[in-house]
């Protein structure tokens, strides 16, 4: 994945206050610790034609205790216009207590660079199972095709897990999904997320 097209937030509900990884203050312009974020500066970047709906879904996020998961448009400390995929999970605190959202940016805008024409074996000898993972991936996020396998690859990169094992656990998980409403999102981000923790070792 290029530089600086993923990167890492907290978000804690009691003082607002939040928390970014060096990638996420490069992706909106800033050097890491230039700035303090906060909720007001987050959504002085929202794209004015998404400005409403991320205040409303971290509104959500206070009030409800859910992960802070969206996808809209920023822009940067340049004026420069990023498409991002917000996938997050709730942190919960020892009692089992939504505290807090944690996740990741993912600049669609950045991932969109990455070349498809790897010779990956597993994606020639597994498409299949892939393209299965990539229909669950657009469905769940209203994303291209070509987001989706993108996508996959991340999370690939990022657990060290091969990409047709990944995409086969995916699917295998699928029926712990209850039946399509608001809720959903959240708990496939949760699933998309941990996915490496749960594929069998050799």
């Amino acid at each position: 994945m290029p530089p600086n097209a993923a990167g890492s937030f907290r978000f804690w509900f009691t003082n607002e206050r939040w928390e970014w990884s060096p990638e996420l203050y490069q992706m909106h312009g800033y050097q890491p610790g230039e700035i303090e974020p906060t909720t007001e500066l987050l959504l002085a970047h929202k794209h004015p034609d998404d400005r409403q709906h991320v205040a409303e879904t971290i509104n959500r996020s206070l009030e409800e205790g859910k992960p802070f998961s969206s996808r809209h448009r920023f822009i940067d400390a340049h004026g420069a216009e990023h498409h991002v995929m917000v996938v997050a999970d709730r942190i919960l605190d020892s009692d089992g207590n939504p505290v807090g959202t944690a996740g990741f940016y993912i600049d669609l805008s950045e991932v969109e660079r990455m070349a498809l024409d790897q010779k990956l074996p597993e994606v020639i000898e597994a498409r299949a199972v892939i393209e299965q993972a990539k229909a669950i991936l657009m469905r769940m996020y209203r994303i291209s095709a070509d987001q989706a396998f993108k996508i996959l690859v991340w999370r690939s990169q990022e657990t060290n897990v091969k990409l047709r094992v990944l995409a086969a656990q995916l699917i295998a998980e699928l029926s712990d999904i209850p039946p399509p409403s608001p809720s959903i999102v959240a708990a496939f981000d949760h699933i998309l997320l941990t996915l490496h923790l749960r594929v069998p070792q050799d």
